[in-house]
């Protein structure tokens, strides 16, 4: 079975490292499970081994979807593509623990969707390319800090990181992975009905890194400098600063900012 490159397709072959993906989970016989990119089965394998209550599995390249259906039995295999999928067709439970070595290619847009359905999740241990995993769990201050990490802060906990080899995969990759493990925080860091405003106030401020956040923040959203600067000053924030030093409770203090000063509407342009 020859990897497809077109696919971000390499494949895990240390049963040491699957190993130790699998018992980052902790498994239990109530759990259900679903695997993104099972590929050619290796941490399948190990999960079929371990006590859960079901299995999901979803592959997008259909000769693989066929090999798994044979090779393992009493599990769900879902040939699709994870990003076009609604998440809920796929859990029949109210939790489910997701495992997965991610496609290096659309790995960070899957983590995107996961966390659009972070309250039905209650762990998830993925693997990711090293510079992509390292932008994720950077806190303010960090060099790899940006949108992608207050994104993933404003979910998860990451309680667990490990560096994988590229020897441990085939195709050998460019560059080494990183498996990390995430929980959900036990208290959300924003109403639901906040989230839209937050998650677009996030997007906004890190659209032009270079610029102060004055300048993203109403070249991003289309509104005035003055309304902006209002804004910001009522988050406490110094229009003057750059998106990549403030932390979580900063853009969740100016999208209730930016919320009051547009009347309870962030107006926003196609960006």
């Amino acid at each position: 079975m020859r990897p497809a490159k077109s696919r971000g397709q390499n494949f895990l072959t240390s049963a040491g490292v699957a190993d130790r993906i699998v018992g980052a989970a902790q498994l239990s016989e109530s759990d259900a499970v679903l695997e993104i990119g099972p590929g050619l089965g290796i941490l399948t394998e190990k999960i079929v081994a371990r006590p859960r209550r079901s299995l999901t599995l979803v592959e997008l390249d259909p000769r693989l979807a066929v090999r798994l259906e044979e090779r393992f039995t009493n599990i769900r295999v879902v040939n699709a593509d994870f990003l076009a999928i609604d998440f809920a067709e796929l859990v029949s439970d109210s939790q489910v623990k997701v495992i997965g070595n991610l496609p290096f290619n659309v790995a960070a847009a899957i983590l995107r969707r996961l966390c659009d359905n972070s309250r039905m999740i209650s762990k998830m241990v993925l693997m990711f390319q090293r510079e992509v995993a390292a932008r994720i769990r950077a806190t303010c201050g960090d060099d790899a800090y940006g949108a992608l990490s207050v994104f993933t802060a404003l979910y998860w906990k990451i309680d667990l990181h490990f560096i994988v080899a590229a020897g441990s995969f085939h195709p050998r990759p460019k560059v080494d992975a990183e498996v990390l493990a995430f929980t959900p925080l036990a208290t959300p860091s924003f109403a639901a009905d906040d989230e839209r405003d937050v998650l677009e106030t996030v997007r906004a401020s890190f659209s032009a890194p270079r610029k102060t956040i004055r300048n993203a923040l109403s070249h991003a959203l289309g509104i005035d400098s003055v309304q902006t600067v209002r804004a910001l000053k009522r988050a406490a924030i110094d229009p003057g600063t750059r998106a990549e030093k403030l932390g979580v409770p900063d853009f969740l203090r100016l999208a209730h900012a930016l919320r009051a000063e547009l009347a309870g509407r962030i107006v926003t342009r196609n960006a």
